[in-house]
């Protein structure tokens, strides 16, 4: 089965047993071991990340390797693209619940942790006897002024370029996509390529708004409640943009290999809908973090 061609809808293609999963599963405990080893100061941690870091990289070159010679060598069919599509969906599903936590948190921090420290509700004894005097305002480092004072960072300067800026490649994506489907070869091409180079540009921006963050706000992630919100949510979404950008670069790579066509390019759409996410995603921080 595992050699049979696909267009017989009752053959579902199952590969032979794979080492990958064995050499990715040390890569990620050696990368582990290493991030916590240099969080704590040691000789060795960055270098061990560093080392575990490489070999994840060689696993995931590996291990996609073999999952795009199945493709182009013809193994799926038709049943195959809806166990990929429907496992897409729930690992866009699972990243929505992630991020959803992280806007939970800051939800639950706004609404009901900050009033009730400012004497709100049942919360009056709590403020008079612990906290007196501290004012239930937004943003704030909370009662315990964690990490001194510190600036915002306006919503109208960079955010506001990168929002324009996403919005921008979510357009230009879809363009590549009609393009693919309409069978037009540079015009993917250059479309998808100005996706990718959005996307780095993106992360510049945002690499230049946390320096400036940290050197003349004072704004960093020892900042009390409002630093670590404001650091997790932007900072996990700047790592999905990342992973994002060399996602669609490798698949601009296939492109010009002409690894897809009209009807059969769902490694394509896969990418194309992450990073559709991954807008929405930013739309939500623009307003609810930079605006709010």
């Amino acid at each position: 089965m595992a050699h049979a061609t696909t267009n017989d809808p009752n053959i579902y293609f199952v590969p032979h047993s794979s080492r990958w999963p064995f050499y990715g599963s040390i890569a990620l405990f050696v990368t582990m071991i290493g991030l916590a080893s240099w969080m704590n100061e040691t000789s060795w941690g960055m270098w061990t990340f560093f080392v575990g870091a490489a070999l994840m990289i060689g696993v995931l070159f590996g291990w996609f390797g073999d999952v795009i010679r199945e493709s182009v060598g013809g193994n799926y069919n038709r049943q195959v693209d809806i166990s990929f599509r429907m496992g897409m969906v729930w690992f866009i599903f699972s990243e929505v619940m992630f991020f959803a936590a992280f806007f939970g948190a800051l939800f639950y921090a706004r609404q009901y942790a900050l009033p009730w420290l400012g004497g709100e509700g049942d919360g009056m004894a709590t403020n008079s006897l612990l906290w007196e005097g501290f004012s239930a305002a937004w943003p704030t480092t909370g009662p315990g002024r964690v990490g001194g004072e510190f600036q915002t960072v306006s919503a109208w300067g960079l955010p506001l370029l990168n929002t324009l800026i996403l919005l921008t490649s979510g357009i230009t994506v879809t363009a590549a996509h009609h393009a693919l489907k309409a069978g037009h070869r540079k015009s993917l091409l250059v479309w998808l390529g100005a996706t990718v180079l959005l996307g780095i540009v993106f992360l510049f921006f945002q690499a230049e708004e946390y320096i400036h963050a940290y050197q003349e706000l004072n704004l960093t992630l020892g900042s009390g409640i409002y630093g670590s919100t404001f650091f997790m949510l932007t900072g996990f979404h700047g790592l999905h943009v990342t992973l994002g950008t060399l996602m669609l670069a490798i698949i601009w790579f296939r492109c010009l290999k002409g690894h897809f066509s009209r009807d059969d390019h769902f490694g394509f759409e896969a990418v194309a809908w992450y990073w559709h996410f991954v807008d929405v995603v930013w739309l939500g921080l623009f307003l609810f973090v930079y605006v709010l």
